[in-house]
């Protein structure tokens, strides 16, 4: 039934989020007996979005050549296997190996999940059901901190290993799950023949805007938190009530998009997060600076759902398979984490803080005045 596959799905997407986000309260302890610069603890950061980003092509061919099921079991797969590698291994490069291979499962479990659920659905309900399941995966963003936190007390094996079962639980209930069959020849052609389309592009920039910005915050918020005083438990608190409230608006933002628009939740997604980021280096002690970011990635949760909703709606009036539309979005999202966590860790160690910062903000108050002009572009009917 339609609801079991978005729970399955649901689940999915929180377990791969989990692991994803046990990084943040890990990030200074890992420094700290690795000795990493900030360069360093992006790299270490964004490996997981460069495995999805090099996982993103072949997940949605998979997709379409193989069927959502299989797409999702291999990347269920790799990641029982690479959270085992980043809980018994210590030196860094290992562990960058271990959340590259963990972003490669990722690429193949969102493709095939979003592209299972988005099979079924009518474009009225799209968003909605696209926020339900994104809202699962910030629910893992909320719980990963707290696992990244107790890792830091009782040690990386005994706390990921929650993980590990949780994969292997939903590797038997998707294997049980009937799935219709692939019966799509597209592949690479069709993808590069689709991103010459204006509003493939402007989908996947509104996919990769957000991304960057999370991306950014990632790397130089923990730090920065660290700076001020707080401890391990503290940011994984933080993380956890930002994540708390970006699971509440993802879904909602969702809803409001089928009802009002792609366009209307987008803008104001935009406005709020130029704003909130402009204001990153502001605060001088961590309280202060906490409930900033609680607000800032409160502000990045409006974008989701109709973001991802809207390239889905545009893949689809140029009759590209849902798989490949599901592994731009993925391939949008990477290339925002790369550049946030990479490009962001470097500039903040070469000029402090606030030009990453600031870039991040001025993208977004110029693509929200770009939308403002050209509605008709962002945000094309389906008929």
């Amino acid at each position: 039934s339609e609801r079991h596959l978005v729970a399955l799905v649901s689940a999915v997407v929180f377990i791969d989020t989990l692991f994803y986000a046990v990084i943040a309260p890990l990030l200074p302890t890992l420094s700290h007996e690795l000795h990493l610069s900030k360069l360093s603890a992006g790299v270490l950061t964004a490996s997981y979005p460069i495995g999805t980003l090099l996982g993103a092509i072949p997940g949605g061919v998979l997709v379409a050549r193989r069927g959502p099921k299989l797409t999702l079991l291999v990347g269920l797969a790799m990641l029982a296997g690479s959270t085992v590698a980043f809980a018994l291994l210590h030196d860094v490069v290992g562990l960058d190996a271990a959340r590259l291979v963990e972003g490669v499962g990722g690429s193949c479990t969102w493709a095939g999940g979003m592209a299972w659920i988005v099979n079924g659905a009518p474009p009225e309900r799209r968003g909605a059901l696209m926020g339900k399941a994104i809202g699962a995966a910030i629910g893992g963003a909320l719980f990963g901190p707290v696992i990244g936190a107790l890792a830091t007390g009782i040690g990386r094996l005994p706390a990921f290993s929650v993980i590990v079962v949780a994969a292997l639980a939903l590797i038997a209930e998707t294997a049980r799950l009937h799935a219709p069959r692939a019966n799509s020849d597209q592949g690479v052609t069709h993808v590069l023949a689709a991103v010459r389309q204006r509003s493939i592009r402007t989908g996947i920039w509104l996919v990769a805007l957000p991304a960057l910005a999370s991306g950014t915050l990632n790397v130089l918020a923990p730090l920065q938190l660290h700076h001020f005083g707080a401890g391990a438990f503290t940011i994984a608190a933080t993380f956890l009530v930002a994540a708390a409230v970006e699971s509440v608006i993802a879904p909602a933002t969702g809803r409001v998009s089928d009802r009002h628009g792609r366009v209307v939740p987008l803008r104001l997604g935009l406005g709020l997060t130029a704003v909130l980021l402009a204001g990153f280096e502001l605060p001088g002690s961590w309280l202060p600076l906490a409930v900033l970011l609680v607000a800032t990635i409160g502000a990045l949760g409006v974008f989701w759902a109709p973001a991802m909703a809207m390239l889905s709606d545009a893949a689809e009036l140029r009759g590209l398979d849902q798989g490949l539309a599901a592994a731009l979005m993925n391939l949008a999202w990477a290339l925002g984490q790369v550049v946030g966590s990479g490009a962001g860790g470097a500039a903040a160690k070469a000029a402090g803080d606030l030009l990453p910062t600031l870039v991040a903000a001025g993208l977004c108050a110029v693509t929200f005045v770009a939308m403002s002009r050209r509605r008709a572009v962002v945000e094309p009917a389906l008929s």
